[in-house]
């Protein structure tokens, strides 16, 4: 089910995770936000789209995780992007002869086989110094930063008021570090910082596993994250009801170790 969000901006939540795809309304058609999860409600999806009038004119992956990057062949042959840093890893991963076994590692088993991997990944790098998505429609700014994985872009739909956070800014889970980086609790502050920066222009925050947060619970939500990750920089206990005894979901409190013992070794 497509949801308005703002004028022009619709969400579809998978069940997955509550995972979030974002359509964005131009003239010819729809610009398609991190498409899906399983290979019937892409569909399904597409279906609506067509029957709609709306057809997909555009893709773009907000970063290089597996869940960011499907694609099904009833959306059509399009431009999909990504920033270039996100694009470079997505590749890297689609060299090696054995990509498919080494992302199955991490399916949910549950949904494995619903997961169309022929299309995944196949999107295009945009210059290094792109701003914006290059699509007909509404200007969509990229805000490009290294939390919690590589070429992350948090997305602004500047017309309508519109934060994309991608793997950010969820009111379900807290922060994932890209711990494979040089300085992933820095990463992710200065992640913050740019999305702090633009607050004031936001009447909804679209994270990419989650609610949807109105203008009030922008600021909240960042502020939510900047604290959980000062936690984990000085060692300490995070006042946070994710990774809490009514986490929502049982095994956050277990990623939430995991993170604090990695970082402990880097230290």
């Amino acid at each position: 089910m497509l949801r308005p969000v703002a004028e022009g901006v619709l969400v579809h939540e998978s069940e997955f995770l509550q995972s979030n795809s974002v359509l964005v309304q131009g003239p010819a058609g729809v610009l398609l936000v991190d498409p899906g999860i399983t290979r019937d409600e892409m569909a399904a999806l597409a279906h609506d789209l067509h029957e709609s009038g709306r057809p997909v004119v555009a893709g773009f992956s907000t970063h290089p995780d597996w869940d960011h990057v499907l694609w099904h062949g009833l959306f059509g042959d399009v431009p999909r992007y990504g920033t270039s840093r996100c694009a470079a890893s997505v590749h890297g991963l689609l060299s090696h002869a054995d990509w498919q076994a080494r992302i199955a590692v991490g399916l949910p088993p549950e949904y494995a086989e619903e997961i169309p991997m022929d299309l995944l990944g196949l999107i295009t790098g945009l210059p290094a110094d792109a701003a914006r998505i290059p699509w007909d429609g509404p200007e969509v700014r990229i805000i490009e930063h290294q939390a919690h994985a590589p070429g992350h872009a948090a997305l602004l739909i500047e017309e309508h008021g519109v934060l994309v956070a991608g793997d950010m800014l969820s009111d379900i889970l807290m922060p994932f570090l890209d711990l494979a980086a040089a300085d992933p609790i820095e990463d992710y502050l200065a992640a913050l910082r740019l999305l702090e920066s633009v607050a004031d222009d936001v009447v909804a925050v679209i994270p990419g596993h989650g609610s949807v947060g109105g203008a009030e619970q922008v600021r909240a939500r960042i502020e939510q994250d900047r604290a959980y990750v000062v936690a984990l920089r000085d060692g300490g206990v995070p006042d946070d009801p994710r990774v809490g005894p009514s986490a929502p979901l049982d095994w956050l409190p277990d990623v939430h170790r995991w993170q604090l013992q990695q970082l402990a070794r880097r230290r």
